[in-house]
């Protein structure tokens, strides 16, 4: 059974931990005006949260543009002799 989907605390600043875990939402638009409003009154006084939204967004936009690598097939005898080995343990 999976976690319930994590919720912000209303009515109470927001803290360093919910705003690393709703950052995903917060720089993609899909918070509330409420929520969004929380947010950033904690990241006018914040820095670290700041620097790592930062970090986050630099990451994102490094990591756009990088293709998955193509797997090449497994040649049939390695797959067996991992196959025979596996069976041995």
């Amino acid at each position: 059974m999976s976690d319930p989907e994590p919720k912000i605390r209303t009515g109470a600043e927001v803290t360093c931990e919910e705003v690393l875990t709703f950052l995903w939402a917060y720089l993609a638009g899909e918070l509330p005006p409420v929520t969004v409003e929380e947010f950033e009154r904690h990241l006018a006084v914040c820095p670290s949260c700041v620097a790592y939204m930062d970090s986050y967004r630099t990451t994102i936009a490094l990591t756009q543009g990088i293709a998955e690598p193509e797997l090449e097939e497994m040649p049939e005898d390695l797959m067996r002799a991992v196959m025979a080995a596996r069976r041995q343990d």
